[in-house]
């Protein structure tokens, strides 16, 4: 059974979030603290974490950041600051992506649907599709990316971001063609997600020529196939 924790100090929003998950045969934990998130995050194992910025004991930022020095769980962040900056830091920390309370619980739903497919059938092509370009070389089936033999570690939002790039290398994707091949059509956020999560992919290929910024439009894959 697919499970999901959700970590957020508001009974009422955990009580709801809950009430909506479980009738779709999610296997829901809750956790009402930072510290008590981590613990649970560690104990369950979780596939995906919906997780409050405004914690008692630890906030969501620093629960995050400890969190992704050892996992990649999906992380779909829940804040009250409709703040741009806010947002990108929490992106920045390594959440994967964010909804601003108040909120639809049938979005969130929504959205943790939508990852869940993502996670588990992956993004475009066929499972086994290996893609093998000069530098870089993506494992669809295995969701491994290498660069110049050495494997690199990815989030699974920037593996399929990478994907979808590698698949129409030298062509121009916009930031609307990204969120609807890796988000899919459930995405109603900022935009600049894709800047943000693409910006950790540059630093992590080791090549920002890897992947070129045509501002204004998109971004554009540049590695040479084999």
């Amino acid at each position: 059974m697919t499970k999901i924790l959700i970590i957020d100090d508001e009974p009422s929003i955990t009580n709801l979030v809950s009430a909506y998950l479980k009738p779709e045969g999610y296997e829901v934990y809750v956790a009402s603290d930072g510290p008590a998130g981590l613990k649970s995050a560690r104990a369950y194992k979780p596939d995906l974490i919906v997780l409050d910025i405004m914690l008692p004991g630890m906030d969501g930022l620093e629960l995050l950041s400890r969190l992704r020095r050892e996992s990649d769980v999906y992380v779909i962040l829940l804040t009250a600051r409709t703040e741009e900056t806010d947002k990108i830091v929490g992106l920045s920390v390594g959440a994967d992506d964010y909804v601003t309370k108040p909120f639809s619980p049938r979005e969130l739903v929504a959205r943790i649907k939508s990852a869940l497919r993502r996670l588990q059938t992956g993004t475009g092509g066929g499972a086994g599709e290996i893609l093998s370009f000069r530098k870089v070389r993506i494992d669809s089936g295995a969701r491994i990316v290498t660069v110049d033999g050495s494997p690199i570690e990815l989030t699974a939002i920037e593996f399929d971001l990478l994907k979808a790039l590698a698949e129409n290398r030298g062509r121009v994707l916009t930031r609307e063609q990204l969120l609807e091949k890796v988000w899919g059509g459930s995405y109603y956020g900022e935009m600049r997600v894709v800047d943000v999560h693409l910006g950790h992919v540059r630093q992590k290929l080791g090549d920002d020529n890897l992947i070129a910024t045509v501002r204004g439009v998109g971004y554009r894959f540049e590695d040479e196939p084999l």
